[in-house]
């Protein structure tokens, strides 16, 4: 019986060292909002590691579970609602393009995500390099959320507008009835057999009556870090 045991190689976690690498750009004193998902999970768990940089931040967050985490952990955590200004705002998305433009479909809280990095200086998207492709990928949708008296009129709109797309209403897997957003209203996803003009999508889904917001971030994004097998890197729009 042989007595060698194999040592394998350590895989690399890029989310964790996108986080890393997001440590950088923080200073003392600023306002950080944080979104949602794994990476900004390890961009909270290595801020409470430095106490004294800890201490003179305010945290906000547009994530239930990130706001948990924060305040689990200590930090002063100040509810959206009273923050007018951020100085960097850090979320994670589905993926995005040369432009920054960048897809935030699957936790269905884009609404509160896509207000908090408007009032932030920067927005800073953070993951696995994997997230990042020359142009959007129609593999994932566009989450919608509408009014629920909206819901046929948005349905119908959206399929005049976008013809051929499939509009999948999110239904809850916890109790028998329609997904409800944060905010009371009802998401779906939209899905496109070839992802259209960003700028045709955003302004014609925001025109329709009843529709709260969308899931895509078109120019919104100032840089974004990702690391992944040569490194971490910073990608800017083109």
């Amino acid at each position: 019986m042989s007595n060698i045991i194999e040592i394998l190689p350590r895989m690399t976690d890029h989310k964790q060292e996108a986080a890393k690498a997001a440590m950088s750009i923080i200073s003392a004193g600023q306002t950080i909002g944080l979104g949602g998902g794994k990476t900004i999970a390890y961009l909270a768990e290595l801020l409470a590691e430095d106490p004294k940089l800890m201490q003179s931040l305010t945290l906000t967050s547009s994530s239930f579970e990130t706001s948990v985490l924060l305040h689990a952990k200590g930090f002063r955590l100040v509810a959206p609602s009273f923050i007018s200004r951020i100085d960097v705002y850090f979320d994670g998305c589905d993926v995005f393009d040369r432009q920054l433009n960048a897809l935030k479909s699957g936790g269905g809280i884009h609404t509160m995500e896509k207000l908090l990095a408007s009032a932030a200086d920067r927005f800073i998207l953070l993951g696995d390099a994997g997230k990042y492709q020359a142009t959007l990928n129609p593999k994932f949708p566009v989450a919608i959320e509408f009014l629920p008296q909206a819901l046929s009129i948005v349905s119908r709109r959206l399929g005049e507008l976008f013809p051929g797309t499939r509009f999948i209403q999110r239904m809850s897997t916890e109790k028998i009835g329609a997904a409800i957003s944060d905010n009371g209203n009802m998401l779906a996803d939209l899905y496109f057999d070839v992802f259209p003009d960003p700028t045709e999508l955003d302004i014609q889904v925001k025109m329709i009556p009843g529709v709260v917001e969308h899931s895509l971030f078109r120019g919104m994004a100032h840089q974004a870090v990702v690391s992944g097998e040569d490194g971490v890197k910073n990608i800017y729009p083109v």
